[in-house]
């Protein structure tokens, strides 16, 4: 039962850091129908400027890496996806790859190969039905579960986030009704680059960080967001857990190094028995 109850636990940790990212590329996908593959790299920017800070404060660097995400999601909407907006869906999705090619090279000149370590925030474990699970990790899903509570209640009860909807219903309703196209898409990417980034502060007290440290955190997002069903934000984290204790439970039952295959084999399943994805009547963005 205690090994059972450890895999769960392992495994909703990771769904939740998977989850944060999938919410970000749904949400962006969802409004400007843009493949945002790069935020695999802006979780890895994320999880840099909390490493190189958090020997003062973990908070500071937490804090500090979302302010800096922000303004890098205002800059990639405002110089890279608004000027190809009209552009077909495979020029967008070579963008997405060039950007995440440019911030790992980026980060490879800024900070080197070296592998960086973060230490918690808070110290200790508890145990629950038997599973030892730290204090991080418990915060980490506290956190990925309350910034998707708070992005529903942004997107349903604020009228920047109505208009974020109803852009995401309609782009040419929105324009009729006097939204600006570039200022909700400029929003929208700077929200997904925040939800991303916070991912990557989040997992590096658990994990290490290095300059490829999001390619197979996109990768599991863009199976979770398949799964749920394209555009579907509460579906995304949902899924995330789905992937996540896949995961935890292929590694412990079979084997550990084909932990990034098993998110795969979900997904081949998954679309067999239901190609609309779980989620697949869900709104682009709930």
């Amino acid at each position: 039962m205690e090994q059972i109850a450890q895999i769960v636990a392992n495994g909703v940790m990771a769904g939740c850091i998977y989850g944060l990212v999938a919410v970000s590329l749904a949400l962006v996908f969802g409004v400007l129908d843009v493949p945002q593959f790069a935020f695999g790299a802006h979780a890895m920017i994320g999880g840099y400027i909390t490493a190189v800070l958090a020997g003062d404060n973990y908070w500071l660097g937490l804090a500090v890496g979302m302010v800096v995400l922000a303004l890098l999601g205002v800059m990639v909407q405002a110089l890279v996806f608004d000027p190809l907006r009209n552009a077909p869906p495979a020029m967008l999705f070579i963008a997405a790859f060039g950007l995440l090619s440019v911030l790992q090279g980026l980060a490879l000149i800024f900070f080197g190969p070296r592998v960086m370590t973060v230490k918690a925030p808070f110290e200790g474990t508890v145990s629950i039905l038997g599973a030892q699970i730290t204090y991080h990790r418990i915060l980490v899903v506290a956190v990925a579960m309350l910034a998707v509570v708070f992005l529903n209640m942004f997107l349903r009860t604020t009228s920047l986030g109505r208009s974020i909807r109803a852009s995401s219903q309609s782009r040419t309703g929105a324009l009729v009704v006097g939204l600006s196209p570039r200022r909700i898409g400029i929003i929208t990417m700077a929200i997904g680059s925040v939800l991303a980034g916070l991912a990557g502060g989040l997992l590096a007290p658990i994990s290490q960080v290095y300059p490829t440290m999001g390619d197979s955190m996109i990768l599991k997002a863009f199976v979770i967001i398949v799964l749920a069903g394209m555009g579907s934000i509460n579906g995304a984290l949902f899924g995330g857990l789905v992937v996540g204790l896949a995961e935890s439970f292929g590694s412990a039952y079979i084997s550990l190094e084909y932990r990034d295959v098993y998110p795969l084999l979900l997904l081949v399943l998954v679309l067999v028995v239901r190609p609309q994805g779980i989620f697949g009547r869900a709104e682009r963005v709930a």
